[in-house]
């Protein structure tokens, strides 16, 4: 606030206006703040990258892919690996919905605030209210390694991203690891993460604009097995192929975002 530095920029950590006068940008891209409606919220002047306002790396020494999980199972596997905390009453409904109209699928949650005993019950608590058996829930806590943390994802046949804040490393991890993400976007940046990590892979289609869409998106693709296959496939290589991974492309673009705005502001001291 004291304006320590000449220009200031907000980009990731923090999804939306800092509030602050001080802070000059703030970097996004078009899907999670569209050009038209969303300048209006913030103090900051908005930067848009040319593709997604972030970038992947993924981790060097991932797990390979497995086989849908599905198969021997014989049922389907829903998941959610983000923090317990933007797990909302709104998405508990949508995900109890999805469970009831999938018979004998299994929802899979991990967060790290499940190795608490009181966290744990209160979770399940949340989850049973739809009048769901509580067999089919399983609640992992964190786990210490990321290796051991992606081989997780070889138990997802399908992941449910969260509402109204979207998951973004998470997920990015399942997409890595083969699994598809159905993601629901509202109208702020924190609900349309999803859209852009989708949409920068080529996969808009998992994204759901209603409650029913994300509940419909989600239990159809439950019932097309080759579709899952596919996913399994051909994902990591998709988005490895993405502007999403390109980090060469990536930092480029960032930097010339920087340079325009340090010209700028020099133009702006002429004047």
């Amino acid at each position: 606030a004291a304006k320590p530095v000449t220009v200031q920029v907000s980009w990731m950590g923090y999804p939306g206006t800092t509030g602050i006068p001080a802070i000059d940008y703030r970097i996004v891209d078009s899907c999670t703040d569209h050009r038209y409606t969303a300048d209006k919220f913030y103090i900051e002047k908005l930067i848009r990258m040319p593709e997604c306002f972030l970038c992947y790396l993924p981790e060097k020494d991932s797990p390979d892919i497995t086989d849908l999980p599905a198969i021997s199972n014989g049922y389907i596997t829903f998941g959610s690996f983000n923090n317990f905390a933007k797990i909302s009453p709104i998405i508990v409904e949508q995900w109890i919905q999805i469970l009831k109209a999938v018979p004998n699928s299994r929802l899979l949650l991990k967060a790290k605030s499940f190795a608490d005993e009181h966290t744990r019950r209160y979770a399940i608590e949340r989850l049973s209210t739809g009048h769901i058996d509580i067999s089919r829930i399983e609640l992992l806590p964190w786990e210490s390694s990321i290796q051991a943390h992606l081989s997780l994802y070889k138990q997802l046949d399908i992941a449910l991203d969260t509402f109204p804040y979207n998951g973004a490393t998470t997920t990015c991890e399942a997409l890595w690891m083969g699994v598809p993400v159905i993601s629901l976007a509202g109208r702020t940046h924190a609900s349309r993460v999803g859209l852009s990590l989708l949409s920068n892979i080529g996969l808009p289609e998992l994204v759901a604009t209603t409650p029913q869409e994300y509940i419909d998106r989600a239990v159809n693709l439950a019932s097309n097995m080759d579709q899952l296959r596919h996913f399994r496939k051909n994902l990591r290589n998709q988005m490895a192929q993405s502007s999403l991974t390109d980090a060469k492309k990536f930092t480029a673009e960032l930097e010339t975002v920087y340079r325009s705005i340090w010209k700028q502001w020099c133009l702006s001291r002429e004047d």
